[in-house]
C-alpha cells in the first residue's frame, strides 16, 4: 500500500504543479449588462467615460488606454482625432499616464468606426437603464458595463478590472486608502465640533439652464455619509439610481442644521454661480460650501473619493473658522 501511495504521488505531483503554473488566459465577468469573457491582461483598452478611466488610473494602467469617450470634450479639444496633449496634463487627466488616446465620441454617441479602427482588446463603460450601443460595442471587442446606481458600483468595476489585469492587491490597497481617508477626515470633523452645527447634509448639483439635482447615491453623497453626516432630504424615486431633480420649494424647506454642499457638474454644465444668485441660493448661502471637482473628473471612484473627502473636509473646517 505504501508503495502504491508513493507511485500515485509521483504521478499526481507533476500534474498538480503544471496546473498551478498554468497561466490564466481568459476570465468571465458578470457585470450589469451581461456576462463577458475577457482575455487576461489586455493591452488595448477603450474607456467610454472618465469613471472607467479612473479605474485604469487607480491600477496604474492609463498608458493602455487607446480610446477615450467623454461628454466634457468639445471639438476644440481634439486635433487629428486625438485629445490635445495639453489637456492630458490638466485636471483629472493628469492623475495617470495617458499615451495620446484617440477621442471616440461621447458615452451616449460613440464613434463606432473609430473604436473599430483602434482594435481594442476590451471596452469598459458606465451604464444605466436605457443606455444603448452595448450590442454594437460587443461586436467590436469584449465590453463590460457597470450601473452607477448599483450597489458597490465603482468597487465592483475596479475589482473586476483588477482580476483581468492581475492587479487585485493594488485594487484592495486603493479601496482601503479611500476608506482610510474618510475615517481620518471624519475624526477631524468630529474633533472640530462640526456635527453640533451641521448634523445633516444634502448634495446639490446646479446645472446650467436652471435645473438643480439632489444626489442620493454615489455622487459625493456616499463620501459625506462616511464622514458622519445624516441625510438632510428625503428624495422620491431616483433617476438613474443616483438622484432627482428638486424644486425650489423643497430647497427652501432645508433646515439650518443641514449643510448644503454645492457640487456642480463639470465644464459647460456648471451652473453654480447662477444658482447662488437666485433667491434660493441666497437663502442657503450661509450654510453652503461650494465644492468644485477637478476638470474632467469622474463623479466617483477611488481617486475621486479620496479627493472628495479631503477637499470637502477642508472647505467645511474653513467655513467654521
Amino acid at each position: 500500500m505504501k508503495r502504491l501511495a508513493l507511485l500515485l504521488s509521483l504521478v499526481l505531483l507533476p500534474a498538480a504543479a503544471a496546473q498551478s503554473n498554468r497561466q490564466i488566459t481568459a476570465l468571465t465577468l458578470k457585470h450589469d449588462e451581461g456576462t463577458t469573457t475577457v482575455k487576461a491582461n489586455p493591452q488595448r483598452i477603450v474607456v467610454m467615460d472618465e469613471e472607467a478611466l479612473g479605474w485604469m488610473f487607480a491600477l496604474g494602467l492609463g498608458d493602455r488606454v487607446v480610446g477615450l469617450a467623454s461628454s466634457y470634450l468639445s471639438p476644440t479639444d481634439i486635433s487629428g482625432g486625438k485629445v490635445k496633449p495639453a489637456l492630458l496634463k490638466t485636471g483629472f487627466y493628469a492623475r495617470g499616464r495617458l499615451n495620446n488616446p484617440s477621442f471616440v465620441g461621447s458615452w451616449t454617441a460613440p464613434n463606432l468606426e473609430t473604436i473599430l479602427a483602434l482594435r481594442p482588446d476590451l471596452i469598459v463603460r458606465l451604464t444605466w437603464d436605457g443606455n444603448q450601443n452595448y450590442d454594437k460595442l460587443s461586436k467590436i471587442a469584449p465590453t463590460v458595463g457597470y450601473q452607477e446606481g448599483g450597489p458597490g458600483f465603482w468597487q465592483k468595476g475596479l475589482r473586476d478590472l483588477a482580476r483581468v489585469f492581475g492587479k487585485q492587491v493594488q485594487a484592495e490597497q486603493i479601496i482601503k486608502r479611500a476608506a482610510d481617508a474618510n475615517r481620518a477626515d471624519a475624526r477631524k470633523l468630529l474633533s472640530a465640533g462640526v456635527f453640533k452645527k451641521y448634523d445633516k447634509v444634502v448634495v446639490l448639483a446646479p446645472f446650467s439652464g436652471g435645473n438643480t439635482w439632489a444626489y442620493s447615491r454615489v455622487r459625493l453623497i456616499d463620501d459625506l455619509r462616511a464622514l458622519g453626516f445624516k441625510d438632510g432630504l428625503r428624495l422620491g424615486t431616483a433617476t438613474l439610481g443616483i438622484g432627482a431633480q428638486i424644486s425650489d420649494e423643497a430647497l427652501l424647506g432645508i433646515d439650518q442644521k443641514t449643510l448644503v454642499v454645492l457640487f456642480p457638474p463639470g465644464g459647460q454644465y456648471n451652473g453654480a454661480d447662477a444658482f447662488l444668485k437666485t433667491p434660493v441660493g441666497q437663502r442657503l448661502q450661509a450654510q453652503s460650501v461650494l465644492y468644485t471637482p477637478e476638470a474632467f473628473s469622474p463623479y466617483s471612484g477611488p481617486l475621486t473619493s479620496i479627493r472628495n473627502s479631503d477637499e470637502v473636509t477642508r472647505l467645511i473646517l474653513d467655513k467654521l473658522k
